[in-house]
């Protein structure tokens, strides 16, 4: 870093991970850091989860729960009553008091939350993507964007979190340029093209599921939808009103998956719902990982991953009652079963899949929407300069393949141990981290990765001076 100018952080990405890191850096060092962040949406915050604006996509966990700041726990909660912000939507608010408010909500919060430090230049946001980060002789790291603009950073936030989604094969093979084909539900007008008595197939039966048919609910959808995944799981509804945590696997923490799992199942009380066990077992999530050896932590991903996410992650009571609703009338049918194959012609799509039972079908729909999610396992080449990096030896997949493998301050590792100039925030981190999907656990993640940062800044600074 040179003499006359505060070191520079650079944080590439500007979802909510980004954001928060940024936020911060700049309320623990002031004046003392420039920090950019480089981001290609017009606003920072909001990443893939808050930048919708449809009103039906709803937070999955109550507003009190969700804050830009630990220190403040109830902030979101105030600025949605300063605002006024949930006036014209009274279905946001639960006869217990919960709140579930529209997901753009929480976006725009975070966003005025963040215009103090981006006016007064303490944290400059960049519309650019970055192509590639290099060691830099003048400083730690010289970054080219995409444009072929080049900036200096001593320090390098990597907070890239969703790589694009990747459709089954079996579907972009047979159905790509189809105009009522979404294979990705998340572009700007993705489900326009889906007509009023349409029938539609879903793949995929998770949180995104959830949301395409509220989204279909809202612009008055009233044909049949076939949802269909693997094990046919949807997520899970909260409780029907506030629980308490209950339990305790930390004392002593297991050591196997097969023993986390005995334990919980022993833990479950009937005379208690089921959430306050998970809600439990998230906040003492990074414990619990961190004492599994790496092979154990393997096999909960392989065997268990598919339902703690359905448990864990769940979705709000507004849209939970949707499906329920539609369920009930018949105009809804999730099922357990895989693609078999899948053709287009004047008629529709013809897609045969095979049912748990064996029993293999045919069907023809009107539309299909893939809902399967990121192509987590392409994530270090779904980014430019994350495959250079990777190309280049200065990245590894972390051993557990959930992102990039990081010490317990969240500092890149690397052939030579940690790097003090490289950092990890948000979900690439979860392979040290466990539980790192959540918003509570990013922004408190958000926190470490900032107090480590300003940590390593002033050791440096401090050796310099000497």
């Amino acid at each position: 870093m040179t003499n006359d100018l505060p070191p520079t952080i650079a944080i590439i990405g500007g979802g909510f991970s980004g954001a928060a890191t940024a936020y911060h850096l700049a309320r623990i060092g002031g004046d003392a850091v420039r920090i950019l962040i480089f981001e290609q949406r017009d606003a920072i915050g909001a990443g893939l989860a808050y930048s919708t604006l449809d009103p039906s996509h709803r937070v999955n966990v109550p507003a009190r729960r969700m804050t830009l700041d630990p220190d403040e726990p109830d902030q979101f909660s105030q600025w949605l009553d300063q605002n006024d912000a949930l006036g014209d939507d009274p279905d946001a608010v639960l006869p217990d008091g919960r709140r579930f408010p529209a997901r753009h909500l929480f976006g725009r919060y975070v966003r005025e939350m963040l215009e103090p430090v981006l006016a007064s230049g303490c944290v400059r946001h960049i519309r650019s993507a970055i192509a590639r980060v290099r060691p830099s002789t003048r400083l730690g790291w010289a970054l080219e964007t995409s444009g072929g603009e080049l900036y200096q950073a001593d320090v390098v936030v990597i907070a890239t979190s969703h790589p694009p989604p990747m459709p089954p094969e079996i579907l972009t093979g047979g159905l790509a340029g189809q105009p009522k084909f979404v294979a990705d539900p998340w572009a700007p007008g993705a489900l326009d093209g889906i007509d009023a008595s349409d029938r539609v197939l879903i793949v995929g039966t998770g949180l995104t599921m959830a949301d395409v048919v509220a989204s279909l609910e809202c612009k008055e959808h009233a044909g049949h939808i076939t949802a269909i995944s693997r094990r046919g799981q949807r997520s899970r509804a909260h409780a029907r009103s506030p629980v308490e945590p209950y339990g305790d696997f930390l004392t002593p923490p297991s050591r196997t998956a097969r023993d986390l799992v005995r334990r919980v199942r022993r833990a479950v009380r009937p005379d208690r719902p089921w959430q306050g066990l998970f809600d439990c077992l998230r906040t003492q999530g990074q414990g619990i990982w961190r004492a599994l050896p790496l092979a154990e932590r393997r096999r909960l991903i392989r065997h268990i991953r598919p339902f703690w996410d359905t448990h864990r992650f769940r979705i709000a009571p507004q849209v939970d009652a949707l499906l329920d609703r539609r369920l009930a009338s018949g105009s809804l049918d999730i099922y357990a079963a895989s693609l078999r194959s899948a053709d287009a012609d004047a008629d529709g799509f013809h897609v045969s899949f095979k049912r748990r039972s064996g029993r293999t079908e045919r069907q023809t729909f009107d539309a299909v929407v893939a809902t399967t999610g990121p192509g987590h396992s392409d994530v270090l080449t779904s980014q430019p300069f994350l495959a250079d990096l990777l190309n280049a030896g200065r990245v590894v997949v972390d051993p557990t393949g959930l992102g990039l493998p990081v010490d317990e301050k969240s500092r890149l590792l690397g052939k030579g141990g940690a790097n003090d100039s490289l950092f990890v925030a948000g979900p690439l981190a979860r392979g040290q981290f466990g539980e790192l999907m959540g918003l509570p656990e990013v922004t408190h993640h958000a926190v470490l990765v900032a107090n480590g940062i300003i940590e390593a800044l002033s050791c440096v600074m401090a050796s310099a001076a000497e």
